[in-house]
């Protein structure tokens, strides 16, 4: 018996309801998005049940005319995504700059109607995620900078047996997480809104901000030291590994955030939820590692700079405006140590990424080194 697989049946390209004048203007790339052209998509879906239905085949035409329709007012407001990357280089001078091209060229952003003989239930009920829900996604293992030559935005619309699952790859580059929902809020806040209004009328909560935050003395176009993408664009091919969604409740959330906080033994210092779980899986998974006492262990998390820097940058802000801050230890004095030291070890990474690190992590990154570029993964790391 043969396997399911994915088949796609239609694929086209969306523009935005109407022109935008600012989609004119070139859109630079920031420090910190230049500094992700090396990493994947971002790529986040949505499951769905089925309503109720006498004529599926009209619900989901219905269903696919409404995404396009909603997904066209969207771009109207996030007009970066339908658009391509563009490098121009020059010998005299020497330069290689990589920005956004809104022009009217641009094919625009991607959609995909696709189907499989699969169920909701045949996707959630296995212990390890099935490894068909990477074929849901259409840039599965693209790398930012493969935005020269695809949609910087593609929606997949993958029909199930009984459900329907939404799959939306967005470019790295283009924006940060915080970024990604704030699209894909406004586009749900969209099709949730047509019929009742007009759709130029259509209001949305969250207005996104596109003048790109750059550090001060600093010429939106820079110019990268290379002469061709090969020198700084890496890809990582991942072992074959099981896959797992773990579900932690809210109660048992908060028995480790006041398990933490005890251990902590201050009265002054809150650990997060956030922090307490982060903590609680640093320690378990270094434990089922079986590492080396003395081996190095650090535990990642990625932070939001815009309400960190001074002044503070909107949390509509349509970018990238995030670092990593760690956790460190070595294997040993971490299992030594309970849930409330390793919690307190996040805490304190959090509350020292301040203005000040922000600023001198791109001062640094301004110099052009090749590190910061081609950001790398950290050996014994949970990310």
């Amino acid at each position: 018996m043969s396997s399911p697989y994915v088949e796609c049946i239609s694929e086209c390209f969306i523009k935005p309801k109407h022109p935008i004048e600012e989609s004119k203007q070139i859109c630079y790339l920031a420090p910190a998005d230049i500094a992700r052209l090396s990493l994947h998509y971002i790529q986040k879906g949505l499951l769905f049940i089925n309503p109720v239905s006498n004529n599926q085949k009209t619900f989901i035409q219905n269903l696919l005319d409404n995404l396009k329709q909603s997904l066209s007012l969207a771009l109207v407001h996030f007009y970066p995504l339908f658009a391509r990357l563009v490098t121009r280089k020059t010998e005299d001078p020497p330069t290689y700059v990589v920005f956004v091209d809104c022009s009217s060229n641009s094919p625009g952003a991607g959609f995909i109607y696709a189907t499989l003989d699969m169920t909701v239930s045949d996707i959630l009920s296995p212990i390890d995620t099935p490894s068909i829900v990477q074929s849901l996604f259409d840039h599965h293992k693209a790398v930012n900078h493969d935005g020269h030559t695809m949609p910087l935005l593609s929606i997949q619309v993958t029909e199930l047996l009984d459900g329907v699952f939404i799959g939306c790859s967005m470019n790295h580059s283009i924006g940060d997480g915080t970024s990604y929902w704030n699209f894909f809020n406004t586009w749900s806040e969209i099709f949730q809104s047509q019929g009742n209004v007009h759709d130029h009328d259509i209001p949305i909560s969250h207005q996104p901000i596109h003048n790109r935050w750059f550090p001060e003395s600093c010429n939106p176009l820079i110019n990268l030291p290379f002469k061709h993408h090969d020198e700084f664009i890496s890809r990582f091919e991942a072992p074959k590994l099981r896959e797992r969604m773990f579900h932690f409740t809210v109660e048992s959330i908060a028995k480790l955030k006041a398990k933490a906080n005890k251990e902590c033994n201050s009265n002054t210092t809150i650990v997060s939820s956030f922090q307490s779980l982060s903590a609680f899986i640093w320690r378990s998974i270094t434990r089922a590692r079986c590492l080396s006492h003395d081996q190095a262990t650090s535990c990642i998390l990625t932070i939001n700079n815009r309400t960190r820097m001074q002044p503070p940058v909107a949390q509509d802000y349509f970018g990238n405006l995030i670092q990593r801050v760690s956790g460190k230890s070595t294997a040993g004095e971490l299992l030594e140590h309970d849930l409330g030291w390793a919690a307190m070890k996040m805490h304190v990474a959090v509350a020292n990424h301040n203005n000040i690190v922000v600023q001198n992590y791109f001062n640094e990154w301004l110099q052009l080194d090749e590190e910061f570029i081609s950001a790398t993964s950290v050996s014994n790391s949970l990310c």
